[in-house]
């Protein structure tokens, strides 16, 4: 239970210690969005400009294509084997294209029936945003029963926001590398998250929206599992849903994937374990 704050930069949240049988932990606790004081970007225009027109130039030449649909069937696949790859499942496009066509493929059937959830996720999301349901909390926990619906994250409370403290990396709270707001900051940070991502007033470009709405989504890590896939989803959906992208072709996977492996291997093992 909660016991006491720590304060940081009003910018940074807080941390709040916490106490179970036996030991005492910090809890991080962001602060709500957007920002005060608000982020000075004056230094990254720049780099958000080079962002967007690369974003303009790959929705150009989707626009361009003859059938993108055949493009996107084999895009959003690859992109759920690589988000999937990065906890640890070792299904390949092969045995996900045989899974679908009810073949035997040649890995262990739960790895390529979670990579199968994700793809199913993406696309009730899609469905969903299309039919003007607005980006919400229904949606994503909607998305998550999806994701987490068969395979190792089926017991993990699919489509249900926690109601327990969890961490990432060690073995409980009280050696772990990071531990994410008390189950009961949630629905306050989440109602806010909510309402962020929702808001059309927002001075700050949708490419940087995205990524802050990333990083408090995974700082809050509301769910027992799926955290990881779950925000990698919503970015592409926010960007796809605000029209930066006429269809959803930006994923992330590939260059997080090698972005993790190019840290020290003790890091790389500690970010994993907080992604999936």
């Amino acid at each position: 239970m909660p016991t006491k704050r720590q304060k940081l930069h009003p910018r940074m949240g807080h941390y709040l210690t916490c106490s179970t049988p036996g030991e005492k932990y910090k809890a991080y606790v962001p602060a709500l969005l957007p920002f005060t004081p608000r982020l000075d970007l004056t230094e990254l225009h720049p780099l958000i400009e080079k962002a967007n027109q690369a974003l303009g130039r790959l929705d150009g030449q989707l626009l361009h294509m003859p059938d993108i649909s055949l493009l996107l069937y084999f895009y959003i696949r690859k992109e759920a084997l690589l988000s999937s790859q990065i906890e640890g499942t070792q299904s390949s496009l092969d045995d996900l294209l045989m899974y679908e066509n009810d073949q035997v493929p040649g890995v262990p059937e739960g790895d390529v029936e979670e990579v199968s959830h994700y793809v199913a996720a993406l696309q009730h999301g899609m469905n969903r945003l299309r039919d003007g349901f607005p980006l919400s909390l229904r949606l994503i926990n909607e998305i998550h029963a999806i994701l987490l619906r068969g395979g190792r994250g089926a017991r993990k409370q699919p489509g249900e926001f926690r109601q327990s403290q969890n961490w990432i990396g060690g073995t409980r709270p009280g050696n772990a590398a990071f531990v994410p707001p008390p189950a009961d900051q949630l629905m306050e940070l989440l109602g806010n998250l909510e309402l962020y991502l929702n808001d059309e007033l927002s001075k700050y470009p949708t490419l940087v929206k995205a990524a802050i709405s990333h990083v408090q989504f995974e700082t809050i890590h509301p769910f027992l599992d799926g955290n990881g896939r779950m925000g990698r989803l919503l970015i592409t959906l926010l960007l796809w849903h605000e029209g930066v992208l006429s269809q959803p072709a930006l994923y992330l996977s590939l260059y997080l994937s090698h972005l993790l492996r190019s840290i020290e291997p003790y890091a790389y093992g500690r970010c994993v374990r907080g992604m999936v």
